[in-house]
């Protein structure tokens, strides 16, 4: 036994390598390792993977650390502040409720650095209090939206960390408002989805519940939607749904609700397009949602659809639709096709499939803050499966413009875009749309145009209305309807703009927009006419000229310093363009003139083929009328 130890702990030269010397090559063994050895050798390595794995699960996790900025804020805990301390948490309540829109997020029991420590029972119960206390000071309500246990220490002692929701509606304004673009292929489920979502019943499977979202009468009798209609979904401060269901008029909807969520139905049919593609530009949605049929898959103008909102740059969640009516391997498979999509080099976007109340807490904050993050949900409009998980999402999901940005646009000058013209009956000439800067009052006096002539004519705004009840100030970003009084409707048409009269607004018939070619059968070439899409404008023009650089982006890593500047300031005009090339494009309206805004989004299309950039470059008129006519004779 003896000899046995000294021979496995020895380190003689080795008989194969001279000059080496490996243990366990002693002359008791002949420089074999013995079954014994090995089995040593495997205990001491299982003990050490054993220790690693117990280092591991007691390292705590962490979250990405604490934004100075945005609506999220971590506390340790908040347990017996004194009197001074309690006034400046609630004054940094306020600061994270303004960044948010009227929401923030406190994540209690983690450090500042993002470390989840986690609070015992009662320290909890105590933070949730005082954090209660703070939302009564600042007029707010709280939600726990979930509750997560961490193992801290090597005590493994089980503590919690809280994830609560604070919302308050700011004090002028009536109620959060986010506007969802609703997408997809025809027979997709879409107006049965909202109908759901807004009466609170669900479909009987012959599409009951799409019947009041429907317009016209053609659309209830072939179950197809040709129009843009919009529907409501609003949310209490405790985060419960308000609809139809409990409440008889939309009025009531929005006194009821602390935060309001519009969708826009946009028509699924080829032959619908151009309307899609007008609600998407014009009413300047939050998000888009993408309606696919889990029965029929990615068909149709599915992949069209996401890729116009992926070239707008909306951001955009999936909803699969109809479950109850396949099996589970058809479910899965069409999940795999979408995720296949999502990859796409063209897409770029990480899926993330919600199935549980925890999923959906956590999409709906990565969706805002990753623009790659694309979640999933799965619902069944009949047997109701993934119904409540899409409504807290939805419930959570927080507003993309900062206080900051929403300030900025309320101080510039009123421009409210004319996106549709109503006449009704005791009230007169009625125009919808969304005000892009700016504020708008009742009585206010503004500017509208253009008109056929290249002139502006004088209104006064009598009521103001949002969601169908009635309001006296308009925001930059609120969609509302406006009447106007005894104004003649056939001066009006969709593409104006309703301006305050200190801007100059600037009209033109010719303008540039660098443009990247996102399909073309054949070439882009002069001469071509094409429909363009700018905002609320929507009129037939003509590729004047085309001018290329001469420096492609790809070539700019391999040029000398300095030849970057020199060449991509130079121009050179090209005969045609092909798919997936750039170029700066001169268009020539064929109709009349147009009110545009330099850098604003535009998309062209010439049947198939399609185009996307932004306008850089206005070329005003020359022979432009006075923009400030007198004022309409039903005005004086």
């Amino acid at each position: 036994m003896v000899s046995l130890a000294m021979d496995v702990r020895s380190s003689e030269p080795c008989p194969l390598h001279p000059g080496q010397r490996t243990p366990g090559c002693g002359s008791g063994t002949g420089g074999r390792i013995t079954k014994k050895t090995r089995s040593r050798k495997g205990k001491r390595g299982r003990r050490r993977k054993s220790k690693k794995s117990r280092c591991n699960k007691s390292s705590p996790p962490y979250l990405p650390p604490e934004a100075e900025e945005g609506n999220i804020e971590y506390k340790l805990k908040l347990v017996s502040p004194t009197p001074q301390r309690f006034e400046h948490l609630a004054t940094q309540l306020k600061w994270r409720l303004q960044e948010g829109g009227g929401e923030a997020v406190y994540q209690i029991g983690v450090e500042d650095n993002g470390m989840l420590v986690g609070l015992s029972q009662d320290d909890m119960k105590a933070s949730l209090h005082t954090l209660q206390r703070m939302a009564e000071k600042v007029g707010a309500d709280i939600t726990v939206l979930r509750e997560r246990e961490v193992e801290y220490d090597l005590d493994r002692t089980s503590r919690k960390i809280t994830e609560v929701l604070v919302r308050k509606v700011p004090d002028d304004q009536q109620f959060l408002d986010l506007r969802v673009a609703v997408l997809g292929n025809v027979d997709s489920g879409k107006s049965t989805l909202l109908g759901v979502l807004t009466q609170g019943e669900l479909d009987n499977g012959r599409g009951r519940a799409r019947l009041n979202l429907f317009r016209h009468l053609h659309e209830i009798q072939t179950g197809r939607t040709s129009s843009i209609s919009f529907e409501i979904l609003g949310f209490n401060s405790k985060g419960e749904v308000v609809n139809y269901s409990d409440s008889r008029t939309a009025e009531e909807i929005c006194e009821n609700s602390s935060k309001m969520i519009t969708f826009m139905d946009l028509a699924g049919h080829h032959k619908y397009l151009k309307t899609t593609i007008f609600g998407l530009l014009s009413y300047c949605p939050d998000f888009a949602m993408l309606v696919v049929s889990a029965n029929t898959g990615i068909a149709g103008t599915t992949r069209e659809h996401l890729g116009l909102a992926l070239a707008l740059k909306v951001p955009i969640f999936l909803v699969l639709s109809k479950v109850d009516l396949c099996s589970r391997a058809t479910v899965e498979r069409t999940l795999r096709q979408l995720q296949r999509v999502l990859k796409q080099p063209g897409c770029n976007k990480v899926p993330f499939l919600v199935s549980r109340p925890d999923d959906a807490v956590t999409a709906a904050q990565q969706f805002t803050q990753s623009t790659s993050i694309t979640p999933i949900l799965l619902v069944s409009s009949v047997g109701g499966e993934g119904l409540q998980l899409l409504q807290q999402f939805l419930n959570i999901l927080p507003p993309l413009s900062s206080s900051q940005e929403q300030e900025e646009l309320m101080e510039q000058p009123t421009e409210f875009q004319v996106d549709e013209i109503f006449s009704v009956p005791d009230v007169g000439t009625v125009v919808g749309g969304t005000l892009y800067s700016g504020v708008c009052r009742e009585g206010e006096r503004l500017l509208v145009g253009p008109t056929d002539a290249g002139g502006f004519l004088r209104l006064r705004v009598g009521s103001i209305q949002r969601n169908r009840s009635g309001c006296r100030l308009l925001r930059a970003g609120q969609a509302a309807t406006l009447a106007l009084g005894n104004f003649d409707r056939s001066l009006l048409r969709k593409g104006m703009v309703m301006v305050s009269p200190r801007m100059n607004p600037t009209i033109c018939c010719q303008f540039e927009a660098s443009i990247v070619l996102l399909f073309h059968a054949k070439t882009f070439r002069r001469g071509s006419q094409v429909t363009v899409h700018v905002g609320n404008v929507r009129q037939t023009a003509t590729v004047l000229c085309l001018q290329g650089k001469t420096l492609h982006l790809s070539d700019v890593g391999l040029a000398p310093p300095g030849y970057v500047s020199r060449a991509l300031a130079r121009k050179r005009t090209v005969e045609a363009l092909r798919t997936g090339e750039r170029a700066v494009v001169r268009f020539r309206f064929l109709k009349h003139a147009e009110y545009l805004r330099l850098g604003a989004k535009l998309l062209f299309r010439e049947g198939v083929a399609k185009g996307i950039g932004h306008v850089t470059r206005l070329l005003p008129n020359s022979n432009n009328q006075d923009q400030n006519q007198r004022p309409h004779r039903h005005d004086r």
